[in-house]
């Protein structure tokens, strides 16, 4: 059985728009993958955390820096044959004040950690959707601001660019998903079911050049 961890923000871990609670797993994108590739032999390992950023620390929640804790979750799910890694949109908070080639540089590191930690994993880096216009402004989240949505927009190029220099795969979910208009923020419904479709898609690909190198004689 394969396993294949999934480490990201709250639209990982399934935040339903606009309020605490989580979407269950036939609803969030990675456990609708987990139901499909389970028939393929592989396991889905869902570590989503709300908040979750790079490198930053949050003063006013412990435990969010991915680069503090991806180490010791990649050591607990030993052996890890695929990482999907996409965090980004929390960096783009005001209180961090930072570029999309600064996180990009906080996503280097934690490609590096992976990297250190199992060397042979396939790495599937995921760039999160845009934030919506207006997710500042009153009765929404006002650790954002207009700024932050801009950030949020060039993610993708950032992260192509990487991808293309690191030879891993790359997938840009804002292509396939928006924020809801509940909260300008996390993924609807609709949103996951695409998304789930979009990432289902490019593993199978993934696995599957996996399993054709297999059978090249060496």
């Amino acid at each position: 059985m394969k396993q294949i961890l999934c480490f990201g923000d709250s639209n990982t871990y399934g935040l339903i728009p606009g309020t605490k609670d989580r979407y269950d797993w036939d609803t969030r994108w990675s456990g609708r993958i987990g139901q499909r590739l389970w028939e393929d032999g592989c396991r889905i390992v869902e570590e989503g955390l709300c908040g979750r950023t790079t490198v930053f620390d949050d003063p006013l929640r412990d435990g969010r820096r991915g680069t503090e804790l991806l180490s010791v979750i990649l050591e607990t799910h030993k052996p890890v044959d695929v990482v999907v890694l996409m965090l980004g949109t929390n960096d783009c908070k005001t209180m961090y004040d930072t570029s999309a080639e600064v996180i990009g540089r906080g996503v280097e590191r934690l490609l590096d950690q992976i990297r250190s930690s199992i060397p042979d994993s396939k790495i599937l880096l995921m760039s999160p959707i845009a934030l919506g216009e207006g997710v500042g402004e009153a009765g929404y989240d006002p650790e954002f601001d207009e700024s932050s949505v801009a950030v949020s927009k060039r993610l993708p190029e950032v992260y192509r660019r990487i991808a293309h220099e690191r030879g891993i795969s790359f997938l840009a979910a804002s292509a396939y998903a928006k924020p809801s208009e509940e909260d300008r923020e996390h993924m609807n419904e609709e949103g996951h079911a695409a998304l789930a479709e979009a990432v289902y898609a490019k593993l199978k690909e993934m696995l599957a050049g996996e399993k054709e190198n297999a059978q090249i004689p060496a």
